[in-house]
């Protein structure tokens, strides 16, 4: 019976988007297939690890209505290894898939689609807002960076998502730097939600929205929230804990503070870094009026040192960073010149934008 007959492109661009959602190793054989949903001349895939699930549309011709499970992998894997332009067609027998390409076979096992979980949400549920693709992509973007890996403080792991009448406001943070950002919705609403959402969420989500201007539409449930595009949907459970409160951590009233361009920081501190012990990467930052001094060594008495000109007329301030810290959010914005903004040697620094209310970022000093 023939499920599907489509160009190699058609199918490839859909499978790469629900791919990544897929775990290379899991007790349950099933989370490696992706369920493949064909109705009404449109094929659905379907992709999960019980916390996270992408739903992606695809055109095919069919012969009926069908639904089954396949490796995600190897049918990837052979549909990239194609010819371009080739002509695909899959076929179901019994349990097994056939891929025919030209004069290429291969078949598949199967596995039923009724055993696939699926996350579900009830429609209408919780909170509901709309935005554009690219301006939540950048969003996001905006404090990815700062999220902890695999930290024992679960909460961490992730990033705050937090609407406020009309105001989606981003907060990350490791418990060694923050990452805030915040944009104004075109709809104005007085709705309020707050959520964290998973890591893996926030990494595939900025990996399938591009910079257009579609509308996304989110559903904030309980403890799930929804991503409806055009092209596809994402549902994802959301972290169960309280974020830290980031507002307590963004400092106010430093007084010592210089504008930057954001290249020639970057520059100066990635030559820096290449002499930087490699377990604490510290870096030391030296102001004295009209220049700061960037310097690091490592256990080999190695030394680097750069100098930038800058506008500063405060008193002398020596303090030392993780130099990944900083290069991290100077990597990550799009900007001319950065403000960074200091208190004491034993002060966080503060890292703004000219110009702009909404981002914050929040490095803590180290011992050097």
């Amino acid at each position: 019976m023939l499920v599907l007959n489509c160009q190699k492109e058609t199918l490839l661009k859909p499978l790469q988007s629900v791919v990544g959602v897929v775990e290379r190793k899991h007790t349950l054989p099933i989370l490696s297939n992706i369920l493949v949903e064909n109705s009404n001349g449109k094929t659905a895939l379907v992709a999960t690890d019980l916390e996270l699930q992408i739903t992606t549309w695809m055109e095919g011709k069919s012969e009926q209505d069908t639904t089954f499970t396949v490796s995600a992998r190897k049918l990837l894997d052979i549909t990239r290894s194609l010819p371009d332009a080739t002509s695909i067609s899959l076929d179901i027998n019994n349990d097994q898939m056939r891929i025919q390409a030209g004069k290429s076979r291969f078949n598949l096992q199967t596995l039923p689609a009724k055993d696939f979980p699926k996350l579900q949400i009830g429609e209408g549920e919780g909170v509901s807002f709309k935005i554009g693709a690219g301006k939540l992509r950048n969003l996001l973007a905006m404090a990815q960076y700062a999220m902890a890996v695999q930290d024992i403080r679960y909460y961490l792991n992730g990033m705050l998502f937090q609407l406020q009448g009309g105001r989606l406001v981003v907060a990350a943070t490791d418990g060694h730097r923050l990452a805030v950002d915040a944009i104004t919705l075109e709809e104005e609403t007085d709705k309020t939600m707050e959520m964290i959402l998973p890591r893996k969420t926030v990494m595939e989500l900025i990996k399938l929205l591009g910079e257009g201007e579609e509308t996304v539409t989110v559903q904030a449930g309980s403890n799930q929230v929804v991503f409806r595009h055009p092209d596809f949907e994402l549902r994802s459970k959301v972290v169960d804990g309280k974020f830290p409160d980031y507002q307590r951590v963004v400092p106010s009233g430093y007084e010592k503070a210089f504008v930057i361009s954001r290249q020639r920081l970057h520059q100066a501190l990635t030559r820096a870094a290449i002499l930087t012990n490699d377990k604490y990467r510290g870096v030391r930052f030296a102001m004295t009026a009209g220049s700061l001094r960037i310097a690091c060594s490592n256990n080999e008495q190695e030394e680097a040192q750069e100098e930038l000109e800058i506008d500063y007329t405060y008193d002398p301030l020596d303090i030392g960073f993780n130099v990944q810290y900083v290069q991290d959010v100077l990597n990550n914005l799009n900007c001319e010149s950065v403000q960074c903004s200091f208190g004491d040697a034993n002060s966080s620094m503060l890292i703004t934008i000219p110009g702009n209310e909404n981002f914050n970022y929040v490095v803590m000093p180290m011992r050097i």
